[in-house]
């Protein structure tokens, strides 16, 4: 048994070398980030994470309607502006095609109004793949990854209020909107050397702090005081739990 002055909780993002990992200590605070190659490589990490706060769709639909899961079309109207960022999750069987193409024409035939995939999303399907994989061959895992998503987590960390500022503006980290975020992380009580530190290599900025968003959540959902939207979540057809945590 892990001593509860041991447990570590990870918030993880998606980059460009695979995924950055935000281990936090709830005892004392304490962190460690790094980048890892593949998802399961959280899963077998020395911390071990009591609770997984990833930002990846969990949970995927056999068909699905306007505007995606329950999960997106909930938390869209709480995020204003940033509520883009929330893309629409597809069918499984549309993010189970490695061809764009054919995606669309699974993702049409499997959703109504028929609607494509977005490119965007088609582009973190390999991602998505993964942590599907991982969570369906280990139900011990898919009890404690939780999915999350970083602008939903900046609006809990901002009582409850969307930001105004974005991430990026035209493809570029933006400043005024990094700063922003970092703010709210520290007031959040993480530990500002690691919030305005450097990120690690293959991984960007705004990469950095996502994770270490999800991470904050990480911590409400250990505390038992985080949200699932919808309450309670909906189920795919393997079991997965299709909500979004804040």
């Amino acid at each position: 048994m892990i001593d509860a002055a041991e447990e570590w909780l990870a918030g993880v993002d998606g980059c460009r070398d695979g995924w950055v990992v935000a281990f936090v200590a709830p005892a004392d605070g304490a962190m460690r980030v790094r980048v890892v190659p593949r998802f399961a490589d959280v899963l077998t990490a020395p911390e071990a994470p009591c609770v997984i706060a990833v930002d990846i769709p969990i949970g995927l639909p056999e068909r699905v309607g306007r505007g995606g899961r329950a999960a997106e079309n909930a938390v869209r109207p709480l995020l204003g502006m940033r509520q883009s960022s929330v893309f629409s999750v597809p069918s499984r069987a549309a993010l189970a095609v490695a061809d764009y193409r054919a995606a669309c024409r699974a993702a049409l035939a499997t959703s109504h109004p028929p609607r494509q995939i977005s490119k965007q999303l088609f582009m973190l399907a390999p991602k998505i793949r993964e942590v599907d994989d991982c969570l369906r061959a280990n139900a011990c895992c898919a009890g404690h990854v939780y999915e999350v998503h970083p602008e939903l987590a900046f609006w809990r960390l901002n009582g409850g209020a969307a930001l105004d500022e974005p991430k990026k503006v035209k493809g570029r980290c933006y400043e005024a909107g990094l700063a922003l975020r970092r703010r709210l992380l520290i007031e959040a009580g993480l530990p500002a050397p690691v919030v305005n530190g450097a990120p690690p290599k293959g991984a960007g900025p705004d990469d950095l702090l996502d994770a270490l968003a999800c991470a904050a959540i990480a911590r409400r959902i250990h505390r038992g005081i985080a949200t699932p939207f919808p309450d309670p979540p909906e189920r795919d057809a393997f079991g997965l739990p299709m909500a979004i945590w804040a």
